[in-house]
């Protein structure tokens, strides 16, 4: 069975009045349960970018579906709508979530929120269609193969024996750690020579001999018109420097939201101000206090720095309120991120009390860890259920 999308993408007015409405407040019932903060962010025009800072069990993925919701129910078209999420199962669930306020709020299931939600996905995901689309200009071949890490680990090896590298008397890398290194280098646009010396100390003597490497592991991979996951970044990214085919790619979407922008790097901060250079119908949420992920090339730097790149500058909601935790919590929480030496202020508050304040845990070494670990969370236990 077809589903006809024009009512949802094609007729503001039809959509924004049959979203019922709270005669209390003149809110929408589906905006009614949000907090002022969440309602801030949600409600922000789109003539302007928005960063959201969304604290730990702040609400940010319900604030981040309400947000689509509400432009999908104010007539924006949603296969104009570009989500960016950190995986698929996130993806998933944010449109399943953004089709039950949209159902909720017309009063009727049309499926239609998340069946039109055509652009929701991961970087690599999105990366991949819009490359197999713009594949001819590129110089790429529409079929071209995706090769899975294991893959790319082999080809990478491959190459390396045929260059005799693995037969050298000092130990070289091998094949995982080479392509670890290359992913470095891909994703933070950074020199090799700079990699080697921060990350990999060890490998710092091979610098020639993996700069003739990687040349040849690319150019086995155009052989095969092959791409592997860092490539699906690398070539969207390469594609947008064309002033051509970042307009027209950019033109295909009318709202570009992105989520764990903490946990972004370098390569792809670069595909969205391509995007939108301007700001217009952007907008990013995270939290630099969470930025976990800097051994994958992911940098705080992209969220820190994302107001800054747009005149005026961003402008930037704070979800403070937590959901999840004790007020005790969130006071350790605040003193251990007010040491930062530079961040997004924010106090994290919540309305659960507790009497009890959190113990500190110290643990001598790494194999010690799961042990006092479990005795740490047995005295808890203990504690609650006598």
């Amino acid at each position: 069975m077809s589903l006809d999308l024009a009512p949802l993408a094609e007729t503001p007015a039809a959509s924004a009045s049959a979203a019922v409405v709270s005669a209390a407040a003149e809110v929408p019932v589906y905006l009614a349960r949000l907090n002022p903060e969440q309602r801030a962010a949600v409600e922000h025009r789109s003539d302007s970018p928005l960063l959201i800072i969304a604290a730990p069990g702040s609400g940010k993925t319900n604030t981040l579906a309400h947000r689509v919701a509400h432009l999908v129910l104010n007539g924006a078209d949603p296969r104009r709508i570009l989500l960016l999420t950190f995986s698929r199962r996130a993806a998933a669930e944010m449109g399943r979530r953004v089709e039950r306020i949209v159902d909720q709020a017309l009063g009727i299931s049309t499926g239609a929120g998340r069946a039109a939600l055509q652009w929701s996905g991961t970087f690599h995901a999105i990366g991949a269609r819009l490359l197999r689309e713009y594949a001819e200009t590129l110089g790429l071949s529409p079929a071209f193969t995706i090769c899975d890490r294991g893959d790319a680990a082999d080809l990478m090896h491959v190459v390396r024996h045929d260059l005799g590298l693995s037969e050298q008397a000092s130990r070289f890398p091998k094949k995982e750690t080479c392509l670890s290194i290359y992913s470095r280098v891909v994703n933070t646009q950074a020199p090799l020579e700079e990699v080697l010396k921060r990350w990999f100390p060890r490998y710092t003597m091979w610098v020639d001999a993996l700069r003739a490497l990687f040349a040849g592991y690319v150019e086995a991979k155009q052989k095969q018109q092959v791409l592997d996951y860092d490539d699906l970044l690398l070539y969207w990214a390469q594609a947008l420097t064309e002033p051509a085919i970042a307009q027209d790619m950019g033109a295909r979407f009318d709202h570009i939201l992105v989520d764990e922008y903490q946990d972004t790097n370098a390569l792809q901060a670069s595909i969205l101000l391509a995007l939108r250079p301007d700001g217009r119908g952007l907008t990013v949420v995270g939290d630099d206090a969470q930025s976990i992920y800097a051994f994958r090339g992911a940098t705080v730097r992209n969220i820190l720095d994302f107001p800054a790149h747009f005149e005026p500058p961003a402008h930037q909601v704070t979800l403070s309120q937590n959901y999840r935790s004790t007020q005790p919590i969130l006071q350790a929480a605040n003193a251990v991120i007010g040491l930062a030496a530079e961040r997004y202020t924010k106090d994290l508050w919540s309305e659960r009390t507790s009497a009890e304040k959190p113990g500190v845990v110290v643990v001598n070494d790494e194999a010690t860890r799961p042990a006092t670990w479990s005795s740490a969370c047995s005295n808890v236990a203990k504690r609650a259920w006598p």
